[in-house]
């Protein structure tokens, strides 16, 4: 019995959708492609519901016929390629024909669209896929689509969909890439009806910095080459803008943007010996390559692309990069401690004569009467006895202080203390010796071994997540506020996080167009940089948004973390007297927030064996 069949069209573009459409950000990357592709020299967004609920894309491009309108929707109908070797010459972001197909394949579709020669336009529904509606309607030169109801028909992909702030910081995320290499054409987007971003046309740099904020401008270097094998166009952070985590990294080719790690190595090269390995600048570079040299056709993303010319261009963006940074005169800078530049005076406090020498002819060191004399026994004794009483104090210093010879020998450390060891402190003696980053102090078990950021850690983040759960955070406010500007995809972030960032002291003012103001802080970091604490909370925050829970144990641990004491700070006796007691007084202070241990005891049997 025969058993392959052909699969309905309907599941054919169902299985397709999978590939193409994997969320709302995907619908709005293909269809504003699309009007790119159109043409189009404005173009406008809305969302609704993160995209679940609705979708809309309009534009002021060349637009469709009623013919053209229908097929649109049909498997591989395009426009925009007609044989194979038309794959090699691409000039257009879309050329499968699968994005409208795919789309209609999962959710409600209207497209209501008009060429410039037709005096109506047309208005189709659609509903899995199948054109429900079609009439007539008078309408501007464009295309508009609206987009009800994502994965209506294929629940079980509907629940596998973020929170909304994940989904919107996606939906923001493929708004930039497309955005920010289009500065030719102005970009309005809404959130609820409400207008969140608004870009005009302009020049490549301006749309950077219209997105990112003035800040940046003074951050950026030009990068430019034309070589037969590229044209570069972009921009480079310098070193001071290196970042751990979040750096705005992009690269675009022929318009388009793509991910590239190998050319990406070609910029941390560049950037060796000037920032830290661990670092990464930010960069936008815009490359210009013949499409014949290129394949596009990896992956239904469109971001993977392959270049036949791929180590010459790394050498040229190396080359360029390098260029750009002797140009400009980036070096690394000399660092000096200012304790440790004599001070030198530079005239003469008092006049200074010249050395003379002075000779006693009478002088005879055989005569007792005069001169040095013999030192009685005596004279020794006393000596001996103010020696003695020296090293009797050294010694008594020995007795009572930690044997700091033990953290060379780090295997006896290794074994961490049962539960069942008692930590209790010996109070009355309140002694304490710090060795780097350890703090030791004796108990009645031995030795006590802190670690006094891990310590001070897990002291703030106890402070801090009760401070979330209770929302009486209390706030220092700043005599000068300091200004920060969120990228587009972070905006939805900061939204959610809002009354959280409250609850923990952080008093901030939105200033509207990603401009915010930080105008107080929570009490015990106003010495630090408050802006620079916000973006490695937002960076951190990711998909913790899933429960509140989450959100705030994230939260208290970014915060503990910026402000805990750091390693190499020197402490007083008094400080580590507080700080050890701040510990002990915590339920399990053994170990800190991200699990790393605080506390290690060295019993009586290891130090004993360190005599033998």
């Amino acid at each position: 019995m025969d058993i392959i069949h052909l699969l309905p069209d309907g599941v054919a573009n169902q299985i397709a959708a999978g590939e193409v459409v994997q969320r709302p950000s995907s619908v709005i990357k293909e269809l504003v492609e699309n009007s790119v592709d159109a043409g189009a020299d404005r173009i406008e967004i809305r969302v609704t519901d993160a995209g679940k609920t609705s979708i809309m894309v309009i534009d002021n491009g060349k637009g469709m016929s009623e013919t053209d309108a229908r097929m649109a929707f049909e498997r591989h109908a395009t426009s925009k390629i007609s044989q194979a070797a038309d794959l090699y010459n691409l000039h257009t972001l879309g050329f499968r024909g699968e994005a409208l197909a795919s789309i209609a394949a999962v959710a409600q579709v209207e497209l209501t669209t008009k060429t410039i020669d037709d005096e109506l336009g047309v208005h189709l529904v659609l509903k899995g896929q199948q054109i429900v509606e079609q009439s007539p309607v008078a309408c501007n030169r464009g295309a508009k689509f609206v987009v009800n109801n994502l994965f209506y028909n294929v629940p079980a992909r509907r629940r596998f969909l973020k929170s909304d702030v994940t989904e919107m910081k996606n939906i923001f995320q493929e708004f930039e890439r497309i955005a920010l290499i289009h500065p030719d054409i102005e970009f309005a987007f809404y959130k609820e009806d409400i207008l969140s971003i608004s870009l005009k046309t302009g020049t490549f740099k301006r749309r950077i910095i219209e997105m990112y904020g003035n800040t940046i401008e003074k951050q950026l270097l030009p990068v430019q080459a034309d070589t037969s094998l590229v044209k570069i166009d972009a921009y480079v952070g310098m070193p001071e803008s290196a970042k751990t985590k979040g750096a705005r990294q992009f690269f675009f080719v022929n318009g388009r943007y793509m991910k590239h790690s190998y050319f990406n190595r070609a910029i941390q090269s560049a950037f060796e010996r000037l920032i830290p390995s661990d670092k990464s600048v930010p960069y936008f570079y815009c490359l210009e390559v013949d499409p014949s040299r290129i394949d596009v056709n990896i992956h239904p993303t469109k971001t993977e692309i392959k270049f036949a010319d791929e180590q010459a261009i790394w050498q040229i963006i190396f080359a360029a990069t390098k260029e750009a940074l002797g140009t400009f005169n980036v070096v690394p800078p000399l660092d000096f401690e200012p304790s440790a530049i004599p001070e030198i005076s530079l005239s003469p406090s008092r006049p200074i004569s010249q050395p003379h020498i002075e000779v006693d002819n009478s002088y005879n060191p055989f005569n007792s009467s005069k001169g040095y004399t013999r030192t009685s026994a005596q004279d020794w004794q006393k000596f001996y006895q103010s020696f003695a009483s020296v090293g009797q104090k050294e010694t008594a210093m020995e007795e009572n202080a930690p044997i700091t010879e033990a953290m060379d020998n780090r295997d006896l450390f290794a074994d961490e203390a049962s539960e069942s060891v008692s930590v209790e402190w010996e109070r009355e003696t309140s002694m304490f010796f710090q060795y780097g980053k350890y703090i030791f102090t004796p108990v009645q078990s031995g030795l006590m071994m802190i670690d006094m950021h891990h310590a001070h850690m897990r002291i703030l983040y106890d402070a801090y997540l009760e401070n979330l759960v209770q929302g009486d955070g209390i706030s220092q406010g700043l005599l000068f506020p300091e200004l920060f500007q969120l990228s587009i995809s972070q905006i939805p972030v900061i939204q959610k996080l809002w009354s959280e960032l409250k609850s923990v002291g952080f008093e901030i003012s939105d200033l509207g167009g990603g401009s915010y103001a930080i105008n107080g802080v929570p009490a015990g970091i106003e010495k630090r940089r408050p802006v620079e604490v916000v973006h490695s909370l937002l960076d951190k925050y990711g998909e913790n948004g899933s429960s509140r829970e989450a959100v705030h144990s994230s939260l208290a641990l970014e915060l503990a973390r910026n402000n805990a004491i750091p390693a190499s700070q020197k402490l007083s006796n008094d400080e580590m007297n507080h700080l050890v007691s701040q510990l002990l007084q915590l339920q399990g202070p053994k170990y800190a927030p991200d699990g790393k241990p605080i506390i290690t005891l060295l019993d009586m049997g290891r130090l004993d064996a360190l005599m033998r």
